[in-house]
């Protein structure tokens, strides 16, 4: 069973800090072999906010939102992972549902954006998600920006 938490960068303690960066770096960096700086500054500001998800203490799944100061800009969802040692159990829609949720909970009138992996589209699609630009090129690996209206069920 997953123990979900949806917490404001303020509450994250410094092993859940640890935890979920050591997550995004084994999948983003390592075993997508895509070296970039995962650290990107966003992780600790604003109104940003972090799901986890955590079985027998380990993290097996994380999604990272961000909320712009700009209130013309969507909220972004980025940072969407499950552990290697947990795929295949559909925990990626269990996931998307909390981080939904934890949108609508705390922004319900802003629009969603995320760039997603090419190849998840239908993935993103399933949850109400619409491409709105071409597939492009990040770090070598295609992915495509796709966005989701304000106010959807």
């Amino acid at each position: 069973m997953i123990q979900w938490q949806d917490l404001h960068h303020s509450e994250l303690s410094a092993s859940a800090l640890y935890a979920l960066l050591k997550l995004r770096c084994e999948v983003f960096v390592v075993e997508q072999t895509c070296p970039y700086l995962d650290v990107d500054g966003d992780d600790l500001i604003g109104e940003n906010r972090h799901l986890l998800g955590w079985r027998d203490n380990a993290l097996v799944a994380y999604a990272r939102i961000l909320k712009s100061e700009d209130d013309f800009d969507p909220v972004v969802i980025g940072r969407v992972v499950i552990s290697g040692k947990a795929r295949g159990e559909k925990l990626g829609y269990q996931l998307m549902e909390q981080t939904l949720s934890s949108c609508k909970k705390h922004w319900p009138d802003k629009a969603l954006y995320l760039g997603a992996q090419a190849h998840l589209q239908p993935f993103y699609a399933h949850f109400g998600f619409l491409p709105v630009t071409e597939v492009y090129d990040e770090d070598g690996i295609p992915h495509i920006g796709m966005a989701r209206e304000a106010k959807q069920a």
